[in-house]
């Protein structure tokens, strides 16, 4: 298939503008105010903004105040010639959710889980999206026993049907990721999400968003992860990043360790004519400097339209031959020489 020439829209969480705090250490970098991290936006060339609930408005913020707290984001978007392209509830990091949110061995947290669903709903539909993300970060377990995951399964499906039916315009995109914080994750792979998009009660408005990092974290390839999802017509965003093996998420710029990785990436994205953002998730080093603490940002997006350039120039009937022949051999130098530049 022809490159399409399509021109991509970038998005990025604030989140992705941090203090540098790990596991280990301290935050090293200061805070960045919200607007501040708007203005950044366009001058880094990005069009989007994924939200969580929490960053538009605080959860303490009631019902009655919501429509006002919201206005002011939505507002501020506005002057910055930005979009909102998704908004996801966080869920892991409240105590009501230390035992996952849909799936809680408790029926009051469980509660709990569905109610601030709906508010991010609510929250979405004000700020004009309809991407609803859903990272299951604490729906697994520690130990096998803990939950009956047959159940759990169940429930799953029983809270993402809830979300369809509240509102009848919103997208469901599962973010899926084998491990991390939990142990073990009931959904860890898009795959196992897109079998149970089928199942909900209305399956076109079910999908996924797929990360780099999750896929390499798993022990796949996230061009393969993405060519299965494209292949349904349910891939709608990513979150474009890199790995260093099979550790810890380490969310680090796209391309910067696997360059070849991200050339399929963004082989299969052009090629497969993908319509959504092109998203980043992605963390400056500890060692960055407040002054470029952006820079991972812009980075990546640099590497991305490289890449690009790249994919765009790889002569379509040339990689046929090698394949009509069997040469892979040959096709492996023909990309090689791409990458290089040659």
């Amino acid at each position: 298939m022809a490159g399409s020439k399509k021109q991509y829209q970038f998005s990025f969480g604030p989140w992705n503008i941090s203090m540098g705090a790990d596991p280990f250490g301290p935050p090293v970098r200061k805070e960045v105010a919200f607007a501040a991290k708007i203005r950044e936006y366009k001058k880094l060339g990005f069009d989007g903004v994924q939200f969580h609930d929490d960053d538009i408005i605080s959860t303490e913020v009631g019902p009655l105040e919501l429509p006002k707290a919201v206005a002011k984001v939505k507002k501020m978007l506005d002057g910055e010639g930005l979009f909102p392209e998704i908004v996801a509830p966080r869920l892991w990091e409240h105590p009501r959710t230390i035992d996952g949110g849909y799936t809680s061995n408790s029926a009051a947290d469980r509660k709990y889980a569905l109610d601030r669903t709906r508010r991010t709903i609510d929250i979405a539909n004000q700020i004009g999206c309809k991407n609803i993300v859903l990272w299951l970060a604490r729906e697994g377990t520690y130990i096998r026993e803990a939950k009956c995951p047959l159940t759990a399964t169940q429930r799953l499906l029983d809270a993402i049907n809830m979300m369809l039916e509240y509102d009848k315009n919103i997208l469901i995109l599962g973010e899926m990721k084998p491990n991390e914080p939990m142990d073990m994750a009931y959904m860890p792979t898009p795959g196992h999400f897109l079998a149970l998009c089928y199942k909900t009660v209305d399956p076109s408005r079910s999908g996924v968003l797929i990360e780099s990092a999750h896929s390499i974290l798993a022990g796949l390839d996230p061009s393969d992860d993405m060519a299965y999802a494209l292949w349904h017509k349910k891939l709608w965003s990513v979150h474009l990043n890199d790995q260093n093996g099979l550790k810890y998420d380490q969310d680090k710029s796209f391309g910067s360790v696997d360059l070849r990785r991200a050339f399929n990436t963004v082989w299969v994205l052009e090629r497969a004519g993908y319509q959504g953002c092109v998203g980043l998730d992605v963390k400056a080093m500890r060692t960055t400097k407040q002054a470029d603490q952006t820079r991972h940002l812009a980075n990546s997006r640099e590497i991305f339209l490289k890449v690009l350039d790249v994919v765009r120039s790889v002569d379509d009937k040339v990689v046929e031959s090698f394949r009509a022949e069997r040469d892979y051999e040959g096709l492996e130098l023909y990309i090689m020489k791409k990458l290089m530049g040659k």
